[in-house]
């Protein structure tokens, strides 16, 4: 009884979670109430609150589970690619992130609406940057290329034209040539994260 109760509960937060992100897409963040939302999944406020404190607590889960999409399908890892200092590896990396931009388009674009009114969302995704960043640097720090020094900035500067893109693909799609972006910013990361030749 205790597992089907235990399922029942999953369930009913998994429900939150997709009504809330619908919610939140359709109506924006601070236009949409946590009655709305409970609404939308056939429940009451009360049950919400046995699952979320606030809009801000679920958001925040959904910044987690978008951190999950992502990661979820990379094999190899971020760091093992970065560590490799193979173009064409980071080629693959990078187009898979662009393929799946479509499917986290809303969570990231609620994501950023939150963080505006809500200054500890902003904190979940600066974190969830931190740690791709890190990701990264563990990377070079295996390799032990470049200095240790230039290694944090190195990579902060490339997950930065990565996150700089996706934002504007998010709120206008691809107006620049897709292969043309992924050619150029492939050759980027090569150069920021692997050629050490590179300015020297």
């Amino acid at each position: 009884m205790a597992t089907l109760r235990e399922a029942q509960k999953q369930m009913t937060r998994r429900r939150l979670l997709e009504e809330g992100l619908a919610a939140f897409a359709e109506q924006g963040y601070s236009a949409t109430t946590i009655d709305d939302i409970a609404t939308r999944v056939g429940a009451t406020r009360a049950t919400f609150y046995l699952h979320f404190g606030s809009k801000a607590e679920l958001v925040r889960a959904l910044v987690e589970r978008t951190d999950e999409m992502l990661t979820g399908i990379d094999n190899p890892s971020l760091t093992e690619v970065v560590a490799s200092g193979d173009r064409a590896a980071l080629k693959t990396w990078l187009e898979r992130k662009f393929d799946q931009w479509p499917d986290i388009k809303d969570y990231v674009t609620v994501s950023h609406q939150a963080a505006a009114v809500e200054p500890d969302i902003q904190d979940s995704i600066d974190a969830w940057f931190d740690d791709a960043i890190g990701n990264m640097q563990a990377g070079l720090d295996e390799a032990g290329r470049f200095e240790a020094p230039s290694r944090r900035i190195r990579c902060t500067l490339a997950f930065g034209e990565l996150e700089f893109l996706s934002v504007r693909w998010f709120r206008r799609g691809w107006v620049v040539d897709r292969d043309t972006a992924l050619e150029i910013m492939t050759e980027s990361w090569y150069r920021l994260l692997c050629d050490e030749g590179f300015g020297s």
